[in-house]
């Protein structure tokens, strides 16, 4: 039998150690061979581009959630033709589904996954020989558990369901935080006025601005509670707030003092009025969680993770309004495997509960 075309694919960054993160190494390997791509040294890695989007090569990747991300912000790369070991395991009803513990529980072999290494910077170099192992250990396995957990997902008959939901992930593209408005994420941000708003939102871009001029996180600069402890007191002595110390102020004193001033004198910041919700009734709160009893009832049933048989948006929106099963099944967030599988039993399940509504009232 003639396997089909595929490649194996992981990435290394380097988000814990530098600003902005870097894409450190691309690692492929084919069903003889590993490659370490560095993509630190090597600038022009253009002919992966076709590679990664022609369909009829499968690219077969654990939890590829993050190197789609990362591929599309660094090289506007597509990925066609995926496999998700990590998604294809939570399908096989595997409850560990970390990669290593699924090589070692699945192919029954043991891999390096330090964490000591998972935390390294990759874009230091030279990289050691161990740390080069332990980059391709991750795709050197992922053709036989691809193998694996297909037989399993066939046996299973869900096949299908997986495919489906790999080519939803195919889709995923990286989207840059809006700076104007990031600064209302800081923890602590939602009980400022506007005076201090302002203030938060200069130090923001202030940290921003410092972190790219440092190539360090944002965190390494200063953390959220120093941002948070000067939008609320910007006249305190600098050398006594919280995670400022005397590394930081001979580093940016002067432009942090800067920020600060700039805060002091901006206009209050007029805080979006709190989006309209209509908290659900008593009755509604209990048809949501019938309806979830229903869901972990019938997930039992095929040993599946309630959480992919049935998304919670859905059976929210169900609780308030449990006639518009119709309506429901065309939203994008209902997969075709869930409607064809599932939705017969779903209107049943909300046809009962009706009728034992109306019971109960009698």
């Amino acid at each position: 039998m003639v396997k089909s075309p595929a490649i194996a694919l992981d990435t290394e960054s380097n988000s814990f150690h530098h600003y902005p993160e870097q894409l450190c190494l691309i690692q492929i390997a084919t069903r003889n061979k590993v490659y370490v791509i560095d993509t630190i040294l090597l600038k022009d890695i253009a002919p992966l581009k076709e590679i990664l989007e022609d369909s009829f090569i499968m690219k077969v990747v654990h939890g590829a959630d993050y190197d789609i991300r990362s591929l599309d912000r660094h090289y506007e790369f597509r990925i066609r033709n995926l496999y998700d070991t990590d998604l294809a395991a939570r399908f096989a009803s595997i409850t560990k589904v970390g990669l290593a513990t699924m090589i070692k529980d699945l192919l029954g072999i043991s891999i390096n996954k330090s964490k000591r290494l998972q935390l390294a910077d990759w874009g230091r170099r030279p990289l050691s020989n161990e740390a080069l192992d332990y980059a391709a250990a991750d795709v050197r396995h992922l053709f036989a558990l691809q193998e694996t957990l297909d037989h399993r997902l066939q046996s299973l008959g869900r096949t299908e369901w997986v495919a489906e939901e790999c080519a939803r992930l195919e889709e995923v593209r990286h989207s840059p935080p809006d700076l104007e408005t990031a600064y209302r994420s800081v923890k602590g941000a939602k009980n400022l006025d506007g005076h201090a708003l302002a203030i938060l939102r200069s130090l923001f871009l202030f940290r921003e601005e410092e972190a790219c001029r440092q190539h360090r996180p944002p965190f390494f600069v200063m953390p959220d509670v120093t941002l948070i402890s000067l939008a609320t007191n910007p006249t305190a002595t600098l050398s006594g707030v919280p995670g400022l110390g005397n590394v930081g102020l001979h580093r940016f004193g002067g432009g942090l003092r800067q920020a600060l001033r700039e805060g002091l004198t901006a206009p209050p910041i007029q805080c979006p009025p709190p989006t309209s919700f209509e908290y659900p009734s008593d009755e509604q709160k209990k048809r949501l969680n019938r309806l979830k009893e229903w869901r972990t009832s019938l997930a039992a049933t095929l040993s599946l993770d309630p959480s992919l048989l049935w998304p919670t948006v859905s059976l929210e929106r169900l609780a308030r309004a449990p006639d518009t099963l119709g309506i429901e099944l065309s939203s994008t967030n209902i997969r075709r495997w869930q409607r064809d599988n599932f939705a017969a039993s779903l209107y049943a399940y909300l046809k009962s509960d009706k009728h034992r509504k109306v019971a109960m009232k009698r």
